[in-house]
């Protein structure tokens, strides 16, 4: 049977989610998406300090990542203005990791929703 080939959004999407599956095993040190050394806010330290939210974090982030790459800009802007948001309310949890856990299955799941409402409009 004849495949067309990936269109190359949707080779820059499974690009990117490889990396995120292959760095998954890696985070014995709990690297987070941005520079832990550099952690100076609690719900960043916090972050840092949790393998769970750690991992969630690249996720969110590469998820976020992918998104923003494949969207036109004018909605890559509001995307931009939906995260400092949603980092302005994160901070607000500050060391609480059950409020951290919750802000971040929230922001992933949305996410995902605003990549299903993509992919359905496709080409991909």
């Amino acid at each position: 049977m004849f495949r067309r080939s990936p269109t190359p959004y949707r080779r820059q999407f499974l690009h990117l989610f490889a990396t995120f599956v292959v760095a998954l095993p890696i985070h014995e040190a709990y690297a987070a998406s941005f520079d832990c050394a550099q952690a100076k806010q609690p719900d960043e330290r916090a972050i840092c300090a949790s393998r769970q939210l750690s991992e969630m974090d690249v996720e969110m982030a590469v998820r976020f990542g992918t998104l923003t790459g494949l969207v036109a800009m004018g909605t890559r802007s509001d995307m931009q203005d939906e995260q400092r948001a949603w980092l302005h309310a994160r901070a607000a949890c500050r060391v609480d990791e059950r409020c951290l856990r919750t802000s971040y299955t929230q922001r992933i799941d949305t996410l995902k929703r605003e990549y299903e409402q993509l992919k359905s409009r496709g080409p991909f």
